[in-house]
């Protein structure tokens, strides 16, 4: 049986070349009705390789189709170490189909002054 969570993130600091350890992460839901709202699913933090695995127990949560929120807390990673940074928080929106695939992996490169993120496998 799966233990990883249907959603999980990893996270890497391409300017000291090594995974971002202890990145909070919050994952949020979107709703779709007349009056949108989010949603709070879970909340975690990044380990020592940079990833988040256990964000929603695959057992209790099935995906659902639609807009998901991901946070994730970069300034207090940053200052943590002495660093600034310009984006003190890093935000993803994406969006399920109506049918979602089982497992969904949002990566995130990032620098105190840039991020890049994309669809992982």
């Amino acid at each position: 049986m799966a233990t990883k969570s249907p959603i999980t993130c990893h996270v890497l600091d391409s300017t000291r070349g090594k995974p971002a350890q202890g990145v909070k992460v919050k994952l949020e839901y979107l709703s779709s009705s007349s009056s949108p709202s989010l949603t709070f699913l879970a909340q975690g933090e990044t380990d020592s390789d940079g990833r988040c695995l256990t964000l929603l127990n695959p057992q209790d949560h099935q995906l659902v189709g639609g807009i998901y929120r991901m946070t994730f807390h970069t300034g207090d990673y940053f200052e943590s170490q002495g660093r600034e940074t310009f984006y003190p928080f890093v935000e993803i929106h994406f969006k399920l189909s109506e049918s979602p695939d089982p497992h969904y992996h949002i990566p995130l490169l990032l620098s105190p002054f840039s991020y890049t993120t994309y669809r992982g496998s």
